[in-house]
């Protein structure tokens, strides 16, 4: 399986969206600082994730997520979450 992914910085309350094939190591990655797009951003939550059964709709899927429909679509989905976190 494929996932994608969107954490949430508690120190600068950003979002991030990404994709892999092992959920939690990506996540402890991020923690860890070495992802070089979040480095110095974390400790990082788990908000959303999605399983996709392969690379090319999960790639399709996390392009779409950041595009300004899919941060719609986020915003939405996720409105009572964002809306208790600040």
């Amino acid at each position: 399986m494929y996932y994608v992914y969107v954490i949430k910085s508690n120190k600068d309350k950003q979002l991030y969206t990404g994709f892999t094939r092992d959920l939690q190591n990506r996540l402890r990655e991020h923690n860890t600082g070495r992802v070089f797009s979040t480095k110095g951003r974390g400790p990082f939550e788990l908000i959303y994730y999605e399983a996709c059964s392969n690379e090319q709709d999960s790639l399709a899927r996390e392009k779409y997520l950041k595009s300004g429909m899919g941060k719609r679509y986020l915003r939405n989905r996720l409105r009572r979450f964002l809306s208790l976190t600040g």
